[in-house]
């Protein structure tokens, strides 16, 4: 029991890492430039591909390195050739533009690197077990990729507080004009911070890439939570997702572990429920059954009680 709780505690935790990974980037182009991408986890996939395919002539860690800024060249040419094109006809363009890209994106998958899943493996240098407790082991790799991910919000949240580039980024959100009185170019500094969030969800598809797997649906798998996620934690709220991340991720990961029921637990009471009792099927639904959509109910309550989420600042 023991063991089976503190090995489900650091899946949880390195599920929602990853979550806080993908879901940094998103929030970080809110948060600079109010617009919410549809098409960021399919960056997210971009940045898998294009490490399995580097990692085939030049290794793993170079991938690490290359994969990222080949998704932020791509998040630069779609903000200054697409997305500043359609700004001024507001945000609902927006959202159509970056739902379009999804598509496209997938699409060019498929014709590049088929519909199959394909061979993206994990490092030989960081595949054994790092310890083992009780009887079962723990990757290394689990805890680089966690490595990775705190490193990845320490940097950001430094970036943007403790450094000139991350007042000039904030400023140009609520004071354009004055930044760009200032001699800076308030439109490269919006192009520079999409770059970088797609960059960010880059580097998150090089680390899970080869945790889950590479193949084209794996936007839409991802895609869903981590807008989840973004608004439970708050719009716009670097803190706010990685509190957001960690909570959905040990729910998901402990409700998905669970295999009582409501007439299990009044059974355990003394209180049976017949199989032929009104709403048999809700009384005897496991919880691992609800687990998927666990994060979407924690949503609409947030929505209800707390449309700004945890810890945002903005209800737009």
């Amino acid at each position: 029991m023991l063991e089976s709780l503190i090995f489900t505690i650091f899946n949880g935790v390195l599920y929602g890492m990853l979550l806080f990974m993908l879901a940094s980037g998103l929030t970080l182009i809110f948060g600079m430039m109010g617009v919410l991408n549809f098409a960021h986890a399919s960056f997210y996939m971009l940045g898998a591909y294009f490490a399995y395919q580097v990692s085939v002539f030049a290794g793993f860690w170079a991938a690490l390195f290359l994969a990222p800024l080949g998704v932020a060249l791509i998040g630069a040419l779609t903000e200054r050739y697409g997305l500043r094109q359609v700004h001024q006809h507001g945000h609902v363009a927006e959202l159509l533009f970056t739902f379009g890209l999804v598509y496209v994106i997938e699409e060019v998958v498929h014709l590049v690197w088929g519909r199959t899943p394909v061979n993206y493996q994990v490092p030989e240098a960081l595949d054994f077990t790092l310890f083992t407790l009780f009887t079962t082991d723990f990757p290394a790799y689990r805890a680089f990729m966690l490595g990775v991910a705190i490193f990845m919000f320490v940097g950001i949240f430094l970036l943007l507080t403790k450094t000139r580039i991350g007042q000039v980024v904030q400023a140009s959100l609520s004071h354009p004009d004055m930044v760009g009185a200032l001699g800076h170019n308030v439109p490269r500094v919006f192009t520079l911070v999409f770059a970088f969030g797609c960059a960010l969800a880059g580097l998150a598809g090089v680390i899970a890439g080869n945790y889950f797997i590479t193949e084209p649906g794996m936007a839409w798998n991802m895609g869903p939570i981590v807008f989840v996620v973004v608004v439970f934690g708050g719009l716009g709220s670097l803190g706010g997702a990685l509190v957001g991340s960690l909570i959905i991720g040990l729910a998901q990961t402990f409700a998905v572990q669970m295999t009582f029921s409501i007439a299990s637990v009044l059974a355990d009471m003394g209180l049976a429920i017949s199989e032929d009792a009104f709403l048999s099927g809700f009384w005897f639904l496991e919880l691992s059954r609800i687990g998927p959509m666990l994060p979407y109910l924690l949503l609409v309550l947030m929505l209800i009680f707390r449309p700004r989420g945890l810890m945002g600042t903005r209800a737009d």
